[in-house]
């Protein structure tokens, strides 16, 4: 059972096999919506993704959005690296 208010709460889980077996134990892929309300923040050297989303969500753990709001990203904590200082990240809104 998935948490209410988790950004997990409406993911699927897999189906089951005909022979009512699970192939898999976890859950499907969720659904990321485009981002909305969004600021440009140019990372500076220090930028770390808890540290932006206290800044901005007075919240350490929604740390994700950011990462949800970047899709072009393949590892989050690529955003933060000292080769993209300089570089412009967005920063949506804590909640839809």
């Amino acid at each position: 059972m998935l948490k209410k208010g988790s950004r997990y709460e409406k993911t699927r889980t897999f189906d089951a096999a005909t022979d009512g077996s699970t192939p898999f134990e976890g859950l499907r892929p969720r659904d990321i919506a485009t981002a909305t309300g969004v600021i440009e923040h140019v990372i500076t050297a220090g930028d770390r993704l808890d540290l932006l989303a206290s800044h901005y969500y007075n919240d350490d753990r929604l740390w994700w959005r950011i990462v949800d709001a970047n899709p072009e990203f393949l590892y989050g904590g690529d955003m933060v690296l000292e080769s993209m200082q300089g570089q412009v990240i967005l920063i949506p809104k804590a909640r839809e």
